[in-house]
């Protein structure tokens, strides 16, 4: 099984709020490791080495091996918490992975051809990007190591949808397999102010200048009922 990263780990006994702080402050990050088919176990991590992955996109999007006591364990990111102010991880949780387990990952969606398109290039319209990712589902071994949408073909007012994504043999979008198919860029006009219309301008001057004239009758009211 291919793995792109290898993370040093260490297991850990003590768990709770009070252990992961005193972690954070010795440098290190807390983390969980579970599933194919073995009992979760606690582990912690080096911060400063974590912290050089994670900026990297493939750490999200592939396999990385987790060795801890000399054993590698190939697994993926399945949740990350960052901190809300600082550059520094809080948490990780990791998914063991099994060659004969299929696996759901997110992967980020490469754009090709935007500017060489006819609805931008010709056409003037603008791309729209409503997605950025995608989840898809599939064997380990089947993980591709990147998705790129091609929209050079694309004209105005057109769109693709996540179905429209070219997979690999083996991989499907779990969006389309749970029925859920979604549009994930388009290109369209670009959006002007419309002129005010003569009507619609008559209108607000004619708003505007009604208080002006109330004001001015005010004085001729008082004035009768002395």
């Amino acid at each position: 099984m291919k793995m792109s990263f290898e993370l040093a780990a260490e297991f850990r006994n003590d768990e709770g709020k009070g252990a992961s702080r005193r972690l954070r402050r010795a440098g290190r990050v807390p983390a969980i490791l579970y599933g194919g088919k073995r009992d979760p176990r606690a582990l912690s991590l080096d911060h400063q080495k974590l912290v050089t992955l994670v900026e990297n996109e493939k750490f999200y999007s592939t396999i990385i091996g987790v060795k801890v006591e000399g054993e590698v364990q190939p697994a993926i990111v399945k949740d990350l918490q960052m901190h809300p102010a600082e550059p520094r991880v809080l948490h990780v949780d990791l998914q063991r992975v099994l060659p004969d387990e299929k696996i759901r990952l997110r992967l980020p969606i490469h754009f090709k051809g935007e500017s060489a398109s006819p609805g931008v290039k010709t056409q003037g319209g603008v791309v729209s990007h409503r997605i950025a990712d995608v989840e898809v589902t599939c064997l380990p071994k089947d993980l591709p190591e990147e998705i790129v949408l091609d929209l050079s073909q694309m004209k105005i007012n057109e769109s693709k949808s996540i179905s429209d994504i070219p997979l690999p043999a083996g991989v499907v979008a779990t969006a389309v397999l749970q029925g859920k198919d979604q549009v994930v860029v388009s290109i369209h006009s670009p959006r002007a102010e419309e002129p005010e219309t003569p009507a619609a301008e008559a209108a607000a001057a004619s708003a505007e200048a009604k208080p002006a004239e109330a004001k001015k009758e005010e004085p001729k009211k008082e004035a009768a009922k002395k």
